[in-house]
């Protein structure tokens, strides 16, 4: 339900009067449609631009069609639809995709079920015969069945019962919102009723919806249409529609009558929380643009009123949000907080019902409105960017409004919307007496005597299913898949480049002519760059470029961005500085003078310093309950101590506090320079326009006469040790090895990458089969290397349930031995070369990846033509040369071993394979210090 989460004259202007975009400006998504005698629904639009296809089907089935007693059971089927059909082995669409430079994905909502895939345009026929094999032939046997189960409950203890606010959003919402309507059952489902499942429960659920005439197939990218026609009438259409009517959701949930409170407790909630809904609107109501409106208008972004008055004024939250949840049935309305420590959930009920009430009492203003409808349009460009997002939003249409057209529609109905359509949905929904209030604190404040009880699950119709039951047919007798076709050539962008006369490098890109624009400036220093015992004062510096400069207050800015329908951000690495700037190029100018405003002239002024610390440290509450953010957090310090990398980059709760304006002040004037800076422009760009757009905004930028700082040579040397972060309560245990890597420069970059994609880069390598496909023991299992300036960092990770952290810390160790031992294969190595190639081509396919690409490129001094020499240099690896890395590079003997979990249940087994690890209570957690702190006994 909530999905994962110029100069001061032209400012008076924008203050006075944001710019409204029209929706007549943004181009349509262009499809066109067909139905096949059977039912199935056909979506189609031709992009000769891009190399690529994706291959969607949307199945008219979701959480809320879960049998009572079954639920979870959509999205147990979403797992199992990637598994062995007639024709298909387990995992062939795996290498249908990820194997060719693609990727496949799913997800369950609580009205529909989505497959999508991207590919190279070449293999469109394979795909749509493979779709149409899950669809009419899927085999459900008990292996598989017992498999996914163990992984979906891997699943739910990540997502739901480790993170801090897992049981919040994922479980407490749903339930204690509706009374009747199915919408009140979490999507993941309860580890009791999937355990009670059978798998004639199974099979009759993919018989009663997965069939023809309840699914959409949509097809978008480089093809043949008459081509497309032909190979959907062989797939698709000779699948049969059952006699038997869709069985459909028709319960109603009945009006509230008054209030109420719903009071919950989790087990790691450094925290407080609170949530107030109301019933709200369906997708296809008159109501849902006004309400669209009303949630921008509320929290999107810093301009927004909850930010403004619960986490900028009062400061009595950390997080301040809404959500206009508009499913295929009446959904919800509301808003939220997490609170900032100290403060109450009455508090945060108080102040969120105060903001509502003034949408009640008057309507928003205009400036308001079409910051919204900008903020709204700007994000609907940046999800038609690529051909997944156009082929998402036309299901999203057809699975909530049964109409994609509605995709082409929304931005005009958005354009309409008044204040007074505001203030009128306010009041029709959001009345203060039928509202339902959750608060969410820790286990130690349940009250004395009341004990957490497990609701037992809901007793479920027994079900003996008596039709056709599928198996995987002998190899010899399985239909072969159809040949691949000719490549499309990619169109690779060409970047310009310029020096400005003090030292700025400029790089343009043009990728798109749709009308949106991506920047980004980035400072050659990071985290290495904090002074001695002030971790964090880099990334605490890239925070404050935000939040105020001498001519803009931090409320100024965010105003005058979002009324742009810009987005503005700034952030801190170990190595950089990176400002980002998204914006539709029509606005791209004003934006610009903001970006060079925040980037050279910051404040630095003391009340917001204080308020962004006290924001940091509520938020590492947070992160220092959460075992994957916490292993994250350990990395740095464990294998980089003693250097310049050797702390958290984002600080410390020791570190920060002692931060102040004017050592912040220091570092912006050290290192803030152009010669020491890289301007990326990408997307609706020309190069004129953009050497245009960076002399406008920074040719006045002065260059210091001193010399720039030196940049540090980071060189640790790999050293084994074990460390167990004890976080009592843990709802699993996160489980990394890692260790110093190579530079970007270094020779043995190429033979890395690969090295790393075979053991580790996606759902089908080495780690996650043996982690995740094999044995169910984690949700996914992979592994990463950062190669930076100096040098850089190889992870492998996975979460599992506490007590199978030694057994998880073994498997990771076997494949890093095997990899050095044992050559690569060459359909596997060509497999892997693939993936990186695939994935590196979809990067170029968006402004904002586009820029990143070429901002990592200049930042390591790799000249830009690397573009256009990288798929070459990936496909020359050898397959001696990933061994021969492995050996070298990723030998697990000299790995540092960090879990973060519930210790009880893994300490004595992980005791027993090193006997020399270090127990730290997460209590007593130190990443400053050599060791991290005290170890327990």
């Amino acid at each position: 339900m909530f999905r994962a989460f110029t100069r001061i004259a032209l400012a008076a202007v924008l203050l006075a009067a944001p710019m409204a975009v029209q929706a007549a400006d943004i181009p349509p998504i262009t499809y066109r449609e067909r139905v096949l005698d059977n039912g199935l629904r056909v979506l189609s639009g031709v992009d000769a631009t891009t190399p690529n296809v994706t291959v969607q089907v949307w199945y008219g089935v979701g959480s809320k069609d879960d049998p009572e007693g079954r639920s979870g059971f959509a999205h147990l089927f979403e797992h199992m639809m990637f598994k062995a059909t007639r024709n298909m082995p387990s995992e062939t669409l795996d290498r249908m995709t990820e194997d060719v430079g693609g990727f496949n994905n799913a997800s369950t909502w609580d009205d529909f079920t989505n497959y999508y895939e991207v590919v190279p345009a070449n293999h469109l026929e394979r795909l749509l015969w493979a779709e149409a094999e899950r669809l009419g032939s899927l085999v459900v046997d008990a292996e598989i069945f017992n498999s996914e189960r163990d992984v979906v409950k891997e699943e739910l203890r990540q997502r739901i019962l480790a993170a801090p606010y897992g049981r919040l959003f994922g479980l407490m919402i749903p339930q204690a919102s509706y009374q009747e309507h199915p919408y009140r059952r979490p999507g993941i489902g309860s580890i009791a009723e999937l355990d009670a499942a059978t798998i004639d429960d199974v099979r009759a659920f993919h018989r009663d919806y997965y069939r023809p005439d309840n699914a959409v197939l949509i097809v978008i990218g480089n093809f043949n249409e008459a081509q497309l026609d032909a190979w959907v009438d062989k797939y698709f259409a000779p699948l049969k529609t059952p006699e038997t009517p869709l069985k459909r959701v028709d319960a109603v949930e009945p009006a509230r009558t008054g209030p109420g409170v719903y009071d919950g407790y989790g087990p790691n909630v450094p925290l407080p929380a609170v949530v107030l809904t109301w019933l709200g609107a369906e997708a296809a109501s008159a109501d849902a643009p006004a309400l669209k409106v009303l949630d921008a208008i509320l929290s999107a972004g810093k301009s927004s009123r909850l930010y403004n008055s619960l986490v900028y004024e009062q400061q009595i939250a950390v997080e301040a949000f809404s959500q206009a949840d508009l499913p295929q049935q009446p959904g919800l309305f509301a808003v939220g907080a997490i609170l900032s420590s100290g403060q109450t959930v009455e508090a945060g009920e108080a102040a969120l019902l105060a903001q509502v009430a003034r949408l009640r009492e008057a309507p928003p203003t205009e400036a308001e409105l079409n910051e919204a409808r900008n903020e709204l349009v700007t994000g609907a460009l940046r999800e038609r960017e690529t051909v997944d997002g156009r082929a998402f939003a036309l299901g999203y249409a057809w699975a909530t409004q049964g109409d994609p057209a509605k995709a082409n529609t929304e931005l005009a109905e958005l354009a309409a919307v008044t204040g007074a359509d505001v203030q009128r949905v306010a009041q029709t929904y959001l009345a203060a007496d039928r509202r339902m209030t959750i608060r969410y604190r820790p286990e130690s404040e349940r009250p004395a005597g009341q004990a957490a009880v497990e609701p037992a699950p809901p007793a479920a119709q027994p079900v003996a299913f008596d039709g056709e039951i599928v198996t995987l047919a002998p190899e010899s007798e399985r239909q072969a898949p159809p040949p691949v076709g000719e490549p499309a050539d990619p169109v690779l962008p060409t970047p310009a480049q310029m020096v400005l006369d003090n030292g700025l490098r400029v790089i343009v890109a043009r990728s798109s002519d749709l009308p949106l624009v991506s920047a980004a400036l980035i400072v050659r220093a990071g985290a290495w760059a904090d002074p001695q015992g002030l971790a964090g004062a880099m990334s605490m510096t890239a925070a404050m470029l935000t939040e105020g400069t001498t001519t803009r207050t931090a409320p100024q800015i965010a105003q005058q961005i979002e009324a742009l329908g810009a987005s503005l951000s700034s952030s801190a690495g170990l190595e950089s500085v990176s400002v980002s700037l998204t914006s539709m190029s029509d606005k791209v100018e004003p934006a610009f003078a903001i970006l060079s405003d925040v980037v050279r002239n910051p404040a630095f002024a003391p009340e917001e310093l204080e308020r962004q610390t006290a924001q940091a440290l509520d938020g590492m509450s947070v992160a220092y309950e959460d075992p994957g953010q916490l292993s994250a957090m350990a990395v740095g310090p464990v294998i980089f101590a003693g250097t310049a990398f050797g702390h958290p980059a984002d600080g410390t709760p020791a570190s920060l506090p002692r931060l102040t304006p004017e050592s912040l002040k220091t570092l912006h004037d050290r290192h803030f320079r152009p010669d020491n800076a890289i301007l990326v422009l990408s997307g609706d760009v020309s190069p004129e326009q953009g050497f245009a757009l960076a002399r406008q905004a920074f040719a006045d930028w002065a260059r210091p006469t001193e010399a720039l700082p030196a940049q540090p040579q980071i060189a640790p040397a790999a050293r084994r040790q074990v460390v167990v972060i004890d976080l009592p309560g843990a709802g699993q245990a996160a489980v990394r090895l890692a260790k110093p890597a190579i530079s970007r420069r270094d020779g043995a970059y190429y033979p890395a990458i690969v090295a790393n994609s075979v053991l580790g880069g996606g759902y089908s390598a080495r780690l996650n089969q043996e982690i995740r496909i094999k044995r169910g023991l984690s949700y996914g299992a992979g592994s990463g290397l950062s190669a930076r300036r100096t040098t850089g960092a190889f992870q492998a990770q996975a979460q599992t349930k506490n007590e199978s952290a030694p057994e998880v810390v073994d498997l990771i160790s076997a494949e890093m031995t095997r990899l050095a031992a044992d050559p690569v294969t060459t359909e596997e190595l060509t497999a892997r070369k693939s993936v990186l190639i695939g994935a590196f081509g979809r990067a170029l396919g968006t402004a904002g990846g586009l820029g990143g690409v070429l901002g990592e490129l200049a930042l390591q001094d790799v000249p830009l033509e690397e573009i256009s020499a990288y798929t070459a240099k990936v496909e020359a690896v050898s397959a001696d040369e990933v061994r021969a890395f492995a050996a070298q590079r990723l030998s697990p003997g000299d790995a540092a071993v960090i879990v973060v979990g519930d210790a009880e249940a893994f300490i004595e087994g992980l005791r027993s394979r090193a006997p020399d690890l270090r127990r730290i209570p997460a209590a007593d957690l130190d990443l400053e210090a050599t060791g991290l702190g005290a170890a327990a006994p």
